[in-house]
């Protein structure tokens, strides 16, 4: 808990940057490069999922995505996922346990985080297609906490399963 905390808040102090998108900056340095780039990935791999399923979808310029009902949404960067990708990284880099399973369970979580907030933002857009008023509570409540449930989960499993096996003493071991 300590963990999510700490990595949280020095996000919040270290990061600034508009919704816009115009400028990110990290300590004061101007780092809007990677999350313009992420946002516009992003963006155009949820539109790509929503052009599978809808034919009433279309993108006004490389952020945002609108429908014919006239709602939509704009893709930020703070939409990246890269703020849980680090708290993620925060998290694995201060649990206890050998390098070994560190090294790959890292990058898996990093591509969870990426995949969980492809399927977030999808989900959201495909609600606020016909209920445009829905897009608070799923983007500041539900999402957002099942978000992190999804890295509480990973952080257990890679615990109690990954790391546990590893420290786990072997039952061959002779009865003295």
């Amino acid at each position: 808990m300590v963990t999510l905390l700490v990595a949280n808040y020095a996000w919040k102090w270290t990061m600034t940057g508009d919704e816009g998108g115009d400028f990110v900056t990290w300590l004061g340095m101007e780092v809007t490069a990677p999350f313009e780039w992420m946002a516009c990935h992003i963006a155009s791999v949820v539109y790509w999922l929503l052009s599978l399923c809808r034919d009433t979808v279309y993108m006004t310029d490389a952020h945002t995505i609108r429908f014919t009902s006239g709602s939509g949404t704009t893709i930020v960067w703070s939409c990246t996922a890269l703020k849980q990708s680090f708290i993620w990284l925060c998290l694995i880099l201060t649990v206890r346990g050998g390098w070994k399973h560190k090294w790959w369970f890292i990058p898996f979580g990093w591509f969870c985080c990426y995949l969980f907030n492809i399927l977030r933002i999808f989900i959201i857009a495909l609600f606020i297609e016909h209920h445009p008023e829905w897009f608070h509570v799923l983007h500041d409540y539900i999402f957002k906490y099942l978000f992190y449930a999804m890295l509480f989960g990973l952080w257990v499993w890679f615990v109690e399963g990954i790391r546990g096996v590893e420290s786990s003493p072997t039952s061959e071991e002779p009865n003295v």
